[in-house]
């Protein structure tokens, strides 16, 4: 939760402070922010005593968390280009005829 805060913070903070000067120091800091809570998570999971063992369940989650929502976004515009381009190009064809 507390990393979700300090996100949020952030946000709020480049949405206010939208002068160059403050934009280009809040800019350095989110990244410094995120590189930290990138560290942080993994001497988090670096931590962990059963992490090798885990390590192999986790990629395949991961691997899954991946794959399921990429393959939907891909099919879903797959799906709206094939309904609306080809209406699309049938109204073009129309309308030069």
């Amino acid at each position: 939760m507390d990393i979700i805060l300090i996100m949020c913070v952030g946000i709020l903070a480049g949405r206010l402070l939208r002068k160059r000067p403050i934009k280009k120091i809040n800019e350095k800091l989110q990244l410094a922010c995120t590189l930290l809570l990138i560290f942080s998570m993994g001497v988090m999971l670096g931590q962990r005593e059963t992490f090798l063992q885990d390590l192999s369940s986790l990629g395949i989650t991961s691997f899954l968390f991946f794959l399921i929502p990429t393959a939907l976004s891909i099919a879903f515009v797959y799906y709206l280009t094939e309904r609306f381009m080809k209406q699309e190009k049938r109204t073009e064809s129309r309308e030069a005829g």
